[in-house]
């Protein structure tokens, strides 16, 4: 199968996913609406999907290094969605919170393998990689324009609806798992990604910026629908307006990322898009009707030209445990914004949600600080191996051989 063709069914897969971390936030009106759950509450059930993901990608990350799992991708795709279908079912706070908690682990699972796999598809292309991150943004966009239809008539109730993406996800990985095996049985592509030396140092710092942006991004995500309908004056919809704005923005900041690291060094990209957002955060937090969304949309794309980048540059400084390097990456830009929402929740319980969110607007600050830091990794280069043919002749050995 070729090259673009597995990247666009990884990408798709990857929506099917990151869908469910989007819903997450997606149906925070509607537990306040038959649930009258307070600020706090609803910080809580993201906080339920979000902390077990801190801990379980880094984990998948060892695993994946160590053994080639591309079976854990429809099978987290079914647990990812499996968890958000049955949170709605139960009126009881807790099961609730492990229902969430449950679709947390299945999108923690999925990540690292499928990043490893696209990072030895792609041989290192940015715009590929930044394509593969496309697919988790337009995930992230669909959840809203499919959870508030679903729920707006039909409540809570209508939850188990919400599997069929993680079904047709799951299904969507098969040709990808049969194509790994084809190339491994018939000695596949002759071209690997050279390994070089880790840079440790820069691996955190990178890792602490990721941190920044995770505290702004799942904080307005968590928010944006309550923070909205305050600032515009409208309703629901105004609400789901601005969530599927604030997602939707990724697509064109992953794609557009990807370019401008072809033609800029990537570090150099991430720093004036950290410095961009600063203004962006600060005109979605003061600057009240429709131009409201005008920075919600900056904001979505300085967060978002980024992402991807943070993943190819978290690989190349961690050459030799890519898949580590994949589950930190992908796991904070969720995980530890998770961890501050509850924060974010109990100030504006006690004071207003605008002054709990005026402390979003140093995050990408600090990002643009770290940056300023990190030197450019080398890119990575295509290399042949030596293999032996299934006759006993020898012949270049394929990478494709570590992916199944």
């Amino acid at each position: 199968m070729s090259r673009n063709r597995t990247i666009t069914l990884l990408s798709v897969g990857h929506a099917c996913v990151d869908i469910y971390q989007g819903a997450v936030a997606s149906l925070v009106p509607f537990f306040v609406a038959e649930r009258a759950y307070n600020y706090a509450a609803v910080s809580g059930i993201v906080l339920a999907a979000s902390v077990l993901s801190s801990v379980a990608q880094p984990v998948f990350g060892v695993l994946t290094d160590r053994w080639a799992m591309p079976w854990l991708l429809p099978v987290s795709t079914i647990l990812g969605g499996l968890g958000i279908a049955l949170s709605g079912l139960s009126g009881s706070y807790v099961l609730t919170l492990v229902f969430v908690a449950v679709s947390g682990v299945g999108v923690a699972a999925y990540h690292p393998e499928s990043a490893r796999v696209a990072r030895l598809v792609s041989e290192g292309s940015h715009s590929a990689m930044g394509w593969f991150s496309v697919g988790g943004n337009i995930g992230f966009a669909a959840a809203p324009l499919m959870v508030t239809p679903l729920a707006t008539p039909g409540g809570l109730r209508l939850s188990p609806l919400l599997v069929l993406p993680a079904l047709a996800g799951s299904v969507l990985c098969l040709p990808v798992l049969r194509a790994l095996q084809k190339t491994t049985a018939f000695g596949g592509s002759n071209t690997a990604v050279a390994v070089g030396a880790d840079d440790k140092a820069s691996f955190v710092k990178l890792s602490l910026a990721v941190v920044f942006r995770s505290i702004v991004f799942v904080g307005l995500s968590t928010f944006i629908s309550l923070y909205a309908r305050q600032r515009t004056g409208g309703g629901m919809a105004s609400g789901t307006a601005a969530l599927f704005v604030l997602y939707v923005g990724g697509v064109l900041g992953s794609v557009l990322g990807g370019s401008l690291a072809n033609r800029w060094d990537r570090v150099t990209v991430a720093r004036w898009s950290y410095l961009l957002t600063i203004a962006a955060v600060a005109g979605t937090v003061f600057v009240p009707g429709p131009a409201f969304y005008v920075f919600v949309a900056l904001t979505s794309a300085g967060l978002y030209v980024p992402f991807s980048l943070h993943v190819t540059l978290g690989q190349d400084y961690l050459p030799t445990r890519v898949g580590t390097a994949s589950g930190v990456m992908l796991g904070l830009t969720v995980s530890i914004g998770g961890l501050v929402s509850p924060l974010i929740g109990s100030m504006a319980d006690a004071t207003s949600l605008r002054t709990a969110l005026a402390p979003l607007i140093l995050m990408p600050a600090l990002s643009w600080l770290l940056f300023r830091t990190l030197p450019e990794p080398a890119a990575p280069k295509p290399v042949a191996m030596a293999r032996q043919t299934r006759d006993g002749t020898d012949a270049e050995r394929s990478p494709a051989h570590d992916l199944s």
